[in-house]
């Protein structure tokens, strides 16, 4: 088959593509929470596996993966991982019952998960040092793009034909970007002339043993709790609690996206001039009020609920902004890579438990009912947030 290289740009915009149909994925089941449990005839926990369980599953593989993805070429390892997560994510569209669309998250974030780590790998790989951050602002750009359009997109396919009709969207996406990376991603094995193959297991083991790096794990575990308590019912509750017209809700994530593609940099520009803790000190705390606000919500009218969940998008999310740099500070550089793929699992594993426990604390009050609890899970966030500012006082910069 005749093969094209490209260019590095291009290269990153296609690593950027992969990684938005991987978070469009994951993104896509919790607003749609209101549709699927009516059409699936599903209770709140029964939701919050379907959710948890893509997490539980990228977590868990990514951690097996760490084993043996440095001993393969990356090209062939990227078409094998994000050709299952396309596979998967078409078996997600065919299912018709929960058990079926359960196995199907598994498998889509088993392969998914992977696949994300990898794309961070090749960024590494193929950027020189001097024009790494830049190419890693390239691909994060997914997360922006996956908030602003691609959830919006997918909310109203799927209010106008079916819940299907996003996974069959990411599904075609992901084929296309599939064949494009068949084509032109180049081969990759810079990496096997250099660490031995047992290095990367005994790296890891220090790594785990560090205290520094234990602090840190612990800070981005209550950061991810503060975070992923509320979102998986977010869209339920709106509806349900709120009164959010289904067919409208599209719009609070749509006018969410939109603003986090302005305030993420932003507060990221904020956190190198003022400082990383301050700055996440202030918006963790104003995060803890929108929160409380938020989850305690009477009926209010659309417009209401947009300006609220707008500030939800701009303090909550953006959080992780000086947060992630205070994680990655916590080892020296040539630990670095090791440590963000390290803790990207068990990033993965903490979203997959706190998503769960969700579900076994907030129930629905009769068959079309409000949902019961959700306020419990705003003070269990605002709980954890207020942890994480203990926590990120203990991490100390490193590298």
């Amino acid at each position: 088959m005749p093969r094209f290289i490209l260019s590095e740009r291009m290269l990153l915009l296609l690593l950027a593509a992969v990684q938005f149909t991987h978070i469009m994925d994951f993104m896509i089941m919790m607003p749609m929470g209101p549709q699927l449990m009516r059409q699936l005839a599903i209770d709140p926990p029964k939701f919050a596996s379907l959710v948890s369980a893509y997490t539980w599953s990228a977590g868990l593989v990514g951690l097996v993966a760490t084993a043996f993805v440095d001993r393969f070429d990356r090209r062939p390892l990227l078409l094998v991982m994000f050709a299952g997560f396309v596979l998967g994510t078409l078996a997600c569209a065919l299912s018709h019952t929960f058990a079926e669309l359960l196995a199907a998250r598994i498998f889509s974030g088993g392969f998914g998960g992977v696949s994300g780590a990898l794309v961070m790998t090749i960024v590494s790989d193929v950027v020189p040092p001097a024009r790494r951050a830049a190419g890693i602002g390239i691909v994060m750009t997914a997360f922006s793009v996956a908030s602003a359009l691609g959830v919006p997109c997918g909310l109203y396919l799927a209010q106008k034909f079916d819940w299907e009709a996003p996974f069959l969207l990411i599904a075609a996406v992901g084929g296309v970007m599939w064949l494009v990376a068949l084509l032109g991603v180049p081969v990759l094995r810079g990496h096997l002339s250099g660490v031995p193959a047992g290095h990367r297991g005994k790296a890891m083991l220090a790594l785990a043993s560090d205290r520094n790096v234990q602090w840190a794990l612990l800070f981005m575990s209550a950061m991810v709790g503060a975070h992923f308590t509320v979102i998986p019912f977010l869209s339920p509750y709106l509806v349900a609690n709120v009164g959010v017209p289904e067919e409208h809700l599209f719009l609070v994530y749509l006018t969410g996206g939109i603003l986090t593609i302005f305030t993420g940099p932003l507060v990221g520009r904020l956190a190198d001039r003022h400082g990383r803790l301050r700055v996440y000190t202030i918006v963790t705390l104003a995060a803890s009020v929108v929160v409380m606000v938020l989850t305690h919500a009477p009926r209010l009218d659309l417009g209401w609920v947009m300006v609220l969940a707008g500030f939800f998008f701009v303090f909550a999310s953006g959080r992780f902004v000086p947060g992630q740099a205070i994680t990655s500070l916590a080892v020296a550089a040539p630990q670095r890579g090791a440590f963000m793929s390290f803790s990207s699992c068990v990033r993965d594993l903490i979203s997959g438990v706190v998503s769960y426990s969700g579900g076994l604390i907030v129930t629905r009050s009769g068959d079309k009912g409000p949902l019961v609890g959700y306020g419990w899970l705003g003070w269990i966030a605002v709980g954890c947030g207020l942890i994480s500012l203990w926590l990120a006082r203990r991490v100390k910069p490193v590298g």
